[in-house]
């Protein structure tokens, strides 16, 4: 989808944070796209919808400019064909913000969570997580598990903001540069 430009400030006041009751009975499944207005749950102008192979160049230039160590277009077509969650956060044309999710038995495992740099600050990282919140409280998981750069203070605030809590650490987990790894933090959301 081309590139359109990106209409800031996002008006996202009203996103329930955390809210089991009302946004489960509203989530899009895997096959269909969320209305991109639906009163307090998306604000209008804002669709979710998932992964086709088609939109891969639009959300490689957001991983690309975002990571140091970015997925590959390989990662991503593999995540798709071992039938891992790939949603999109759209704005007309423009491509937000992305995750990707592996179901396991009552867990979800959050793999990549990712906003454009230019969208960041305007709660659109929660708003993602209400997505993939409703999604595994729909598939009956008990648990949602990631793991963060530690490193990296900005996400980890939006996940403990969100209700995750640090439950340990994985010793050289991601590359940092040539021959130097960071540790991670393993975080954890009781659902």
């Amino acid at each position: 989808m081309p590139e359109q430009p990106i209409k800031t400030p996002l008006q996202l006041s009203r996103l329930p944070l955390h809210d089991h009751g009302t946004w489960q009975t509203q989530v899009a499944t895997a096959s269909q796209a969320l209305p991109p207005s639906n009163g307090d749950l998306i604000p209008q102008g804002l669709s979710i919808k998932p992964l086709q192979e088609s939109e891969l160049d639009a959300l490689l230039d957001i991983e690309q400019t975002t990571y140091s160590n970015p997925w590959t277009r390989g990662n991503f077509t593999d995540a798709l064909k071992h039938g891992n969650w790939c949603d999109l956060l759209w704005q007309d044309q423009t491509l937000l913000g992305y995750f990707v999710a592996m179901k396991g038995h009552q867990e979800v495992h959050l793999l990549n969570l990712t906003v454009h740099k230019d969208c960041r600050s305007q709660g659109l990282g929660l708003l993602l997580l209400n997505v993939l919140q409703g999604k595994s409280l729909q598939e009956k998981a008990q648990w949602i598990w990631l793991e963060v750069r530690v490193s990296n203070v900005r996400a980890i605030a939006v996940y403990e903001r969100f209700g995750f809590r640090a439950v340990g650490e994985r010793k050289n987990y991601y590359p940092l540069a040539p021959g130097v790894r960071e540790n991670a933090m393993i975080m954890s959301l009781r659902l």
